[in-house]
Protein backbone atom coordinates (compact mmCIF):
# COMPACT_ATOMS: atom_id res chain seq x y z
CA UNK A 1 0.00 0.00 0.00
CA UNK A 2 1.05 3.71 -0.59
CA UNK A 3 2.32 5.73 2.26
CA UNK A 4 5.11 7.81 4.02
CA UNK A 5 7.43 7.19 6.32
CA UNK A 6 9.17 9.99 8.22
CA UNK A 7 11.67 9.64 10.36
CA UNK A 8 14.37 11.85 11.80
CA UNK A 9 12.17 13.55 14.93
CA UNK A 10 13.67 13.95 18.44
CA UNK A 11 15.19 16.26 21.54
CA UNK A 12 17.53 18.69 20.12
CA UNK A 13 18.86 21.75 22.64
CA UNK A 14 17.99 25.43 20.79
CA UNK A 15 20.32 26.05 18.44
CA UNK A 16 20.73 22.87 17.22
CA UNK A 17 19.80 20.94 14.30
CA UNK A 18 17.93 17.94 12.97
CA UNK A 19 17.31 16.85 9.79
CA UNK A 20 13.81 15.08 8.88
CA UNK A 21 13.03 12.49 6.17
CA UNK A 22 9.84 11.24 4.87
CA UNK A 23 10.40 8.15 1.85
CA UNK A 24 6.97 7.26 -0.08
CA UNK A 25 6.87 3.66 -1.25
CA UNK A 26 3.83 1.54 -2.47
CA UNK A 27 2.74 1.60 -5.62
CA UNK A 28 3.52 5.28 -6.65
CA UNK A 29 3.73 6.49 -10.89
CA UNK A 30 4.44 10.12 -10.17
CA UNK A 31 4.94 12.29 -7.46
CA UNK A 32 3.60 16.02 -7.58
CA UNK A 33 4.50 18.65 -4.45
CA UNK A 34 5.74 17.82 -1.36
CA UNK A 35 5.36 19.77 2.32
CA UNK A 36 6.24 19.81 5.49
CA UNK A 37 4.18 20.84 7.91
CA UNK A 38 4.22 21.04 11.41
CA UNK A 39 1.41 21.56 14.46
CA UNK A 40 2.14 22.66 18.01
CA UNK A 41 0.19 21.48 21.29
CA UNK A 42 -2.96 24.26 21.23
CA UNK A 43 -2.19 25.52 17.79
CA UNK A 44 -3.35 24.79 14.08
CA UNK A 45 -1.43 23.00 11.42
CA UNK A 46 0.71 25.46 9.52
CA UNK A 47 2.92 24.83 5.95
CA UNK A 48 6.46 25.02 7.52
CA UNK A 49 7.81 24.49 3.88
CA UNK A 50 7.23 23.06 0.77
CA UNK A 51 9.10 21.95 -2.92
CA UNK A 52 7.00 21.28 -6.20
CA UNK A 53 7.74 18.60 -8.48
CA UNK A 54 10.27 21.37 -10.96
CA UNK A 55 12.43 21.98 -7.45
CA UNK A 56 10.70 25.25 -6.63
CA UNK A 57 10.92 25.65 -2.75
CA UNK A 58 8.66 27.74 -0.27
CA UNK A 59 8.83 28.55 3.11
CA UNK A 60 7.12 29.76 6.16
CA UNK A 61 8.78 33.27 7.35
CA UNK A 62 9.53 31.97 10.77
CA UNK A 63 11.60 29.61 9.50
CA UNK A 64 13.36 30.98 6.49
CA UNK A 65 17.60 31.45 6.61
CA UNK A 66 16.94 28.26 9.30
CA UNK A 67 15.32 25.37 7.40
CA UNK A 68 15.85 24.08 3.98
CA UNK A 69 13.38 21.42 1.82
CA UNK A 70 14.76 19.01 -0.29
CA UNK A 71 13.83 16.14 -2.35
CA UNK A 72 14.94 13.40 -4.74
CA UNK A 73 12.60 11.87 -7.34
CA UNK A 74 14.42 9.10 -8.02
CA UNK A 75 14.19 8.37 -4.09
CA UNK A 76 11.02 9.24 -3.57
CA UNK A 77 11.99 10.87 -1.05
CA UNK A 78 12.01 14.44 1.11
CA UNK A 79 13.93 16.18 3.32
CA UNK A 80 13.56 18.95 6.00
CA UNK A 81 16.89 20.16 7.19
CA UNK A 82 16.45 22.49 10.21
CA UNK A 83 19.26 24.33 11.48
CA UNK A 84 18.99 26.90 14.60
CA UNK A 85 16.51 25.04 16.27
CA UNK A 86 14.40 27.52 18.45
CA UNK A 87 11.79 26.12 21.46
CA UNK A 88 9.29 27.75 19.21
CA UNK A 89 9.96 25.16 16.85
CA UNK A 90 8.28 22.34 19.23
CA UNK A 91 6.14 20.96 17.38
CA UNK A 92 4.58 17.64 15.73
CA UNK A 93 5.77 17.62 11.69
CA UNK A 94 4.25 16.33 9.32
CA UNK A 95 4.94 14.70 5.14
CA UNK A 96 2.49 15.50 2.86
CA UNK A 97 3.01 14.24 -0.93
CA UNK A 98 0.45 14.68 -3.79
CA UNK A 99 1.02 11.58 -5.47
CA UNK A 100 -0.17 9.39 -8.73
CA UNK A 101 -1.63 5.66 -7.44
CA UNK A 102 -3.75 3.29 -8.81
CA UNK A 103 -3.72 0.02 -10.26
CA UNK A 104 -6.96 -0.04 -12.14
CA UNK A 105 -6.86 3.35 -13.27
CA UNK A 106 -4.64 5.89 -11.96
CA UNK A 107 -5.64 9.58 -10.37
CA UNK A 108 -3.31 11.84 -8.00
CA UNK A 109 -4.29 11.55 -3.96
CA UNK A 110 -3.05 13.22 -1.21
CA UNK A 111 -1.18 11.53 1.22
CA UNK A 112 0.06 12.47 5.06
CA UNK A 113 2.62 10.92 7.36
CA UNK A 114 1.88 9.82 10.89
CA UNK A 115 3.99 12.60 12.02
CA UNK A 116 7.06 13.26 14.03
CA UNK A 117 7.64 14.86 17.36
CA UNK A 118 10.33 17.45 17.34
CA UNK A 119 11.31 18.73 20.69
CA UNK A 120 13.30 21.96 21.42
CA UNK A 121 14.20 22.45 24.68
CA UNK A 122 17.33 23.36 26.81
Amino acid sequence: QVQLVESGGGLVQPGGSLRLSCAASGGIFGINDMHWYRQAAGKQRELVAGVTRGGNTNYVDSVKGRFTISRDNAKNTVWLQMNSLKPEDTAVYYCYANLLVGSVSLSWRDYWGRGTQVTVSA
